[in-house]
């Protein structure tokens, strides 16, 4: 299968390659032809037609930073694909490892403390309704199926940011898998 390298050249991932990747994560590896493939790669604008050589679907941290170092490895362009709402499609490249945060929808509440905890795939509504049960709110979108992740980096502007500013002032901390497949906490 032809994939993208960062500096635009185009290389061959072997089935022995793939099956590294496999072996190193407990979400699944997806290739083109593959149950569920299509619906992993497909973005919330349809107009956007992109194709990713391979779909990473973690389910959890561990499995992003594998794919971030099979991705290191092998020079591979990357994507990532979180809640997929981006108008302009930005969540998928062709050729690219794309990396589906989709699966990590999880979100836990302190309702004592009024702070939620939100996995990287997680949309506004699995927020909302969580925080919701705990009479508790947080400045979100319009949309309830947009991602958190990309609506909190790109700012997040919603029905409560006059009375509390935007979502990514009340943010406490982050964790986030840098381009070296490490760990690092962002507070």
């Amino acid at each position: 299968m032809d994939a993208r390298t960062l500096d635009g050249r185009e290389i061959e991932l072997d089935q022995q390659m793939v099956g590294g990747l496999r072996m190193r994560l407990r979400g699944p590896v997806l290739l083109p032809g593959d149950a569920g493939f299509e619906e992993a790669r497909t973005l919330w604008n349809g107009m956007i037609e992109r194709r990713p050589a391979l779909v990473a679907r973690c389910i959890g941290t561990a499995d992003v930073i594998e794919a971030v170092r099979f991705a290191r490895e092998h020079e591979l362009l990357l994507c990532i694909k979180a809640g997929g709402h981006n108008i302009a499609g930005l969540a998928a490249a062709d050729g690219a490892l794309m990396i589906d945060l989709s699966p990590m929808r999880g979100v836990w509440v302190e309702p004592g403390r009024k702070i939620a905890h939100a996995q990287a795939g997680c949309l506004l509504g699995d927020l909302d309704r969580e925080t919701q049960l705990h009479g508790l709110a947080t400045v979100l979108g319009f949309i309830s199926l947009t991602g958190c992740a990309g609506l909190t980096l790109g700012g997040g502007f919603g029905y409560l940011t006059r009375r509390f500013g935007w979502t990514c002032d009340n943010v406490l901390g982050m964790d986030v898998v840098t381009a070296e497949a490490k760990l690092v906490r962002a507070s």
